[in-house]
């Protein structure tokens, strides 16, 4: 019986670069050449677009390790959504009208953010097309993206896989069979009041982590046998106050520890409730008695999760913000010398931040990386050489986004407008 791993990517915004880079180590430790030790992936919010990054393309896991690590290492805020002081301005205005005349809400989907560049930018990254031919080769059982729905709260999950899967109903989460496209990754990825809600069919959806009660179910409704899970919480390190003075929190460190909430704490609970019922498994084997678990089946786990605080390492590379952002978050307290670092290690999409989570990443699973031979069954003869992070030398980077001028000109002088 063959043992199908699956590979569980949790959302959390930019922090999900440091998912990029313990993929990276996975790609050096095992055997070259190694195509895809994840038949099943499942991913959440920013953690989807690294799933379908690496389902929706061809070649080795180091190759797409390599594209994916070169593509946040280039990534900046501009990528991600427009970062115009005027624009933002505009959205705030817009949503406080639309509560004052519920009409005005209903012409378009609200938020502070317009991210039609990451929309561009998706449409160039994920190759879609690849998805179908690696399911018909056999090379992947299944990926999964999960989103809300915004008409009943029920946490989504649309797949694309094998025939032989079929969907499921649980409460408030399900699992719908379909073609992945750019519209699931986005309504994946919506982040409430920051980022539109996403039409999918006769419904909104936005980011999947909010009604996500079990975000390690998908992956086994799917067929995992065993989960490698990539955390971004760093909630086991000791958390303590820097400063002695007890002050009101600000509004954006209210919306950091909700992030934190939506994000970090439903895997953690998830998982642990997930080792309960594999300890119940384990001991009724033993006794060899007959249970209400019978139906149920041991499912291995390994979590990578930071070694650092996030949170800290983005207040390093604060000044890497556009100007406007930066503005708007010190007005609205989300940057401070002391106490949590807020939403900022979510929305820090820039270059330096990025780049040090992906070396945290890398170095965190180098340093797990006897638990990753065991946990793929692999002897020492088997695994790969390299000992630091292996990047493409041509490898793919991202261009800021063009505005509808420089669009046009690039047509008419017969440019690529392409962004990477």
């Amino acid at each position: 019986m063959t043992i199908k791993t699956g590979l569980v990517l949790s959302g959390g915004g930019a922090r999900a670069a440091y998912q990029v880079g313990v993929i990276q180590a996975i790609a050096d430790i095992l055997p070259r050449g190694t195509r895809q030790p994840f038949p099943i992936i499942t991913g959440t919010s920013a953690g989807a677009l690294n799933a379908l990054a690496l389902a929706g393309r061809p070649g080795t896991l180091r190759h797409r390790a390599g594209v994916l690590a070169n593509l946040w290492s280039s990534l900046e805020s501009e990528s991600i959504y427009r970062t115009n002081g005027l624009a933002v301005a505009k959205n705030a205005v817009d949503i406080l009208w639309s509560i004052m005349r519920p009409e005005h809400a209903r012409q378009r989907s609200l938020a502070l953010l317009n991210n039609q560049p990451l929309r561009e930018l998706l449409t160039e990254v994920v190759h879609f097309t690849h998805i179908e031919r690696a399911i018909d080769h056999g090379e992947l059982e299944a990926i999964g993206l999960s989103a809300m729905n915004y008409a009943n709260g029920h946490s989504t999950t649309f797949y694309q896989g094998q025939e032989h899967i079929t969907p499921w109903s649980r409460a408030r989460r399900m699992g719908v069979a379909c073609t992945l496209g750019v519209e699931h990754l986005l309504a994946s990825s919506a982040l409430p009041t920051l980022f539109p809600a996403t039409r999918i069919g006769r419904h909104y959806f936005g980011d999947g982590a909010l009604r996500q009660s079990r975000p390690l179910s998908a992956a086994i409704h799917l067929g995992a046998d065993r989960l490698f899970i990539i955390g971004v919480s760093e909630k086991h390190l000791a958390q303590s106050s820097t400063t002695t003075d007890v002050v009101p929190p600000t509004i954006a460190q209210v919306l950091g520890q909700m992030l934190n909430a939506v994000f970090l704490d439903s895997v953690d609970a998830d998982l642990e409730s997930l080792h309960r019922i594999n300890t119940l498994l384990a001991m009724q084997q033993e006794q060899s008695e007959a249970s209400d678990l019978s139906a149920m089946r041991l499912i291995d786990t390994l979590t990578i999760s930071p070694s650092q605080s996030l949170a800290e390492i983005a207040r390093e590379y604060q000044h890497e913000l556009p100007s406007s952002t930066s503005r708007f978050l010190r007005l609205t307290g989300s940057i401070r010398q002391e106490g949590p670092g807020g939403a900022l290690s979510y929305i820090l999409f820039e270059p330096g931040y990025c780049q040090r989570l992906l070396e945290l990443g890398y170095h965190d699973a180098m340093d797990h990386r006897h638990q990753v031979i065991d946990f793929f069954d692999l002897s020492a003869g088997q695994t790969g050489r390299h000992s630091r992070p292996h990047h493409l030398r041509h490898g793919p980077t991202i261009h800021k986004p063009l505005n509808a001028l420089q669009k046009q000109w690039h047509r008419l002088t017969g440019k690529s407008t392409r962004r990477i």
